[in-house]
């Protein structure tokens, strides 16, 4: 397989972000985002693309001063194991490092992906920012089901 490299989204590609997303959404394997959403998150988007269709995205939100959230990381069902997954989360951890965000987060229902990449899971009390920021605003809170992970990059001076 070539090698396929991960960009910054553009707002073309947010209704492919939205369908990607929302497709495991509606399967109950991610929290679903509305098309504002996207558009106002754009620039925290990476996309992987492939024979002219966005098949992988993942975005690196910064939540705080020291802190940052992998979000919405997705990759098509065609391209799984293919480490097109590890390839989006590589470019969120490289944007957080670049930004010097020390921590990095992600809320999911598939923690061994994130463990396998240096994660550990946390009390979501950790993540208090998360929790009154945007989860309160949330349909599922209190009880999404969501699993707190956290990593502690090594930010180089």
């Amino acid at each position: 397989m070539r090698e396929i490299t991960p960009r910054r989204a553009r707002a073309g590609d947010v209704p492919h972000i939205q369908r990607l997303v929302n497709f495991y959404a509606d399967r109950g394997d991610m929290l679903g985002r509305s098309l504002n959403e996207i558009y106002e998150n754009l620039r925290d988007f990476f996309v992987v693309e492939a024979d002219g269709d966005i098949v992988g995205c993942a975005a690196c939100h910064v939540t705080w001063a020291d802190l940052a959230e992998v979000k919405s990381l997705a990759v098509a069902d065609g391209w799984q194991g293919k480490g097109l997954g590890t390839t989006l989360l590589e470019a969120c951890l490289s944007d957080a490092d670049a930004l010097g965000l020390p921590i990095v987060f992600t809320l999911t229902y598939r923690p061994e992906f994130f463990e396998r990449h240096g994660f550990h899971r946390v009390d979501k009390n950790e993540l208090p920012q998360k929790i009154w920021a945007e989860c309160i605003r949330c349909v599922k809170f209190p009880d999404c089901g969501e699993i707190a992970l956290l990593r502690r990059l090594e930010i180089q001076p």
